[in-house]
């Protein structure tokens, strides 16, 4: 998910759940195109690879994500800034407050998805 706030989201998707999140992270980023102003994308750990770090500079982003404690050459990152990324997990919180969304109640991924944006314009409207 990319969201802009923790009442914002502006994209999701869904992705099996035994893989893994940055194919589908790097698919979100080229989603939201290039920017010709400069753009903090706070990202969580499971998006630190080089390739995702990689492309976020390509379209103009400033990436902002902890390297993993078992990098051989680990980078510095602004940890204040980082501290703003608990908004994408608030907005979570809030949507998941569903349990159809939380416990995955619909087998099939079209009832999930829409289900999920009727969780958004329900939050909207509280």
């Amino acid at each position: 998910m990319v969201a802009a706030s923790d009442t914002d989201a502006v994209a999701f998707s869904l992705s099996p759940g035994q893989a893994n999140d940055a194919p589908q992270g790097r698919k979100l980023i080229s989603a939201l195109g290039s920017t010709s102003r400069e753009v903090y994308l706070l990202m969580d750990r499971a998006y630190e690879g080089d390739a995702t770090r990689k492309l976020a500079v390509q379209m103009g982003y400033l990436p902002i994500v902890p390297p993993k404690d078992n990098r051989k050459a680990p980078w510095e990152y602004d940890k204040i800034l980082y501290k703003h990324r608990n908004q994408i997990e608030r907005l979570f919180r809030r949507i998941k407050r569903f349990r159809r969304v939380f416990t995955r109640y619909d087998k099939l991924d079209i009832m999930f998805l829409s289900f999920i944006f009727f969780a958004f314009v329900v939050d909207a409207l509280i």
